[in-house]
């Protein structure tokens, strides 16, 4: 084999690596095989369902019960969204002012990891006691559990741009709100998407947390009652629920990435040929 066909071969095979129907399809060959294993392994051990159900029941149970599934998901859905969008806000206006501001910077970050060490167990009756059993406790608590590591992914981005960069634009005569919109921002894009994919899954556990502790309906609340009952096949219906969820919003972090950055696919085109 010639030294051309050879890299061809290994371009056609980064390539499929790098595909997006090869990233589909390995993730989904896995979940195929465990969830074969898991049916196996309930008829051959012969498990009580109450105590782990096989796969056909826990999916017959989930399709007896969908309507009441639908109506605790939605519920869950809604406040992980929201509380999402206002972590999002919240991180942007401190990576912001923590940027501009080193001894703000320097004062801050300690208390703001001290918080994140708060365990969400402690918190979460506590913002029930405070503030009742509405929207607000568990849009604050997923606010406390995903701010802070967005804060630092777009706080470390402001401060990775180019310093040679910013120093020829001010140069030139951009003032350091120019600089920081027009360098540090797009810099730190790839670092924001990153840790919107981190705690993307978090927020959906927060949200499910909270609604266990206090709740007139959610994924949560479904599944305390669900085991007070002994029905574990229509909890593990709902925790698959939950990781759809969790993964529907994992996916749409990448589509928000494309739309944001088109710059970084035309990148990848480039460095792919």
């Amino acid at each position: 084999m010639s030294v051309s066909s050879a890299r061809k071969a290994k371009r056609a095979r980064r390539e499929w690596g790098d595909s997006p129907l090869f990233r589909t399809i390995t993730p989904t060959l896995a979940v195929v095989l465990a969830v074969a294993a898991w049916q196996v392994a309930t008829k051959v051990g012969n498990i009580a369902p109450t105590v782990l159900p096989s796969p056909t029941r826990v999916a017959e149970a989930a399709w007896t019960d969908r309507e009441a599934l639908w109506q605790n998901t939605v519920p869950t859905l809604q406040v992980t969204v929201v509380g999402l969008v206002v972590s999002v806000v919240v991180s942007a206006i401190l990576a912001t002012l923590l940027s501009f501001v080193p001894l703000l910077r320097n004062a801050t970050l300690p208390l703001l990891i001290v918080a994140q060490s708060i365990p969400i167990i402690v918190l979460a009756p506590l913002f029930v006691i405070w503030f009742g059993f509405g929207l607000g406790p568990k849009i604050g608590l997923i606010v406390i559990t995903t701010a802070l590591p967005m804060t630092i992914s777009l706080l470390q981005g402001f401060l990775s741009a180019d310093p040679d960069a910013a120093t020829l634009m001010k140069s030139l005569g951009a003032n350091r709100v120019k600089v920081f919109l027009r360098l540090q921002v797009p810099s730190s894009l790839p670092y924001f998407f990153t840790g919107l994919r981190v705690v993307a899954s978090f927020a959906v556990l927060a949200a499910i947390f909270a609604e266990t502790v206090g709740a007139v309906n959610g994924l949560g609340i479904y599944m305390a009652t669900q085991k007070n009952m002994l029905r574990t096949d229509l909890v593990l219906a709902a925790a698959v629920i939950s990781i759809a969820v969790s993964l529907l919003l994992f996916s749409l972090t990448y589509l928000l990435e494309t739309l944001a950055m088109p710059w970084e696919r035309r990148r990848k085109a480039m460095r792919s040929e």
